[in-house]
């Protein structure tokens, strides 16, 4: 079966490591946590590894393994993210259907997942750079909500700062949701995963 690619979106460097914008790259990690892997550098500019989702209990695994991805955080700043991304998919041969991008949304209350689609990229950089450089908007995204920015600051301040303090408590949960969101998406696809993350 072709594998999976799957992308957590961050910025590179200590300094970012803690920011509301790289949530998507604190979800990468999780699984490669999850899944043993050492993420090794790639000439894509990525840090990246093959692995097997694993099948979440009561889910279709018959016993065997579960499906190949490629797990990969890019090396470049967000802005830049689809050089990466685009060649990541040239490098594997894996066709843009099976591509998830894993990022911050603004536009969903904190500590809160949502899976789509396509659409478009609500003022994400991430995104925005992703869809030049692949041609398309149709990929699969699992977004993590951080909320919107208090009173009158600005969003680009927002994201780029780390969680508040009582955020950071949920941040853990928040990021394992996140990891498990991802897992179902590839394993029983998007309207079981929706199912399970829109519900009230």
């Amino acid at each position: 079966m072709t594998p999976w690619l799957i992308v957590g979106l961050g910025n590179p460097g200590p300094p970012y490591a803690g920011h509301r914008h790289n949530v998507g790259a604190m979800v990468l990690v999780e699984l490669a946590a999850r899944t043993g892997a050492n993420l090794r550098s790639h000439k894509a500019c990525a840090v990246a590894a093959e692995v097997r989702i694993p099948v979440q209990q009561g889910g279709p695994s018959g016993g065997a393994p579960g499906p190949r991805a490629v797990i990969a955080t890019p090396l470049s700043y967000m802005n830049e993210s689809g050089g990466p991304v685009a060649g990541l998919l040239s490098f594997y041969k894996i066709p843009v259907e099976n591509l998830i991008v894993i990022h911050d949304e603004l536009d969903i209350p904190f500590a809160d997942v949502r899976l789509k689609l396509g659409g478009g990229e609500g003022g994400h950089n991430g995104l925005r750079s992703i869809t030049k450089s692949i041609g398309t908007r149709d990929y699969l995204r699992v977004r993590v909500g951080i909320g919107r920015p208090p009173g009158r600051m600005d969003p680009a301040d927002y994201v780029l700062h780390d969680f508040s303090g009582t955020e950071r408590s949920e941040v853990p949960l928040l990021i394992s949701d996140a990891a498990d969101a991802v897992e179902r998406l590839v394993t029983e696809g998007l309207a079981a995963a929706q199912q399970q993350w829109h519900s009230p």
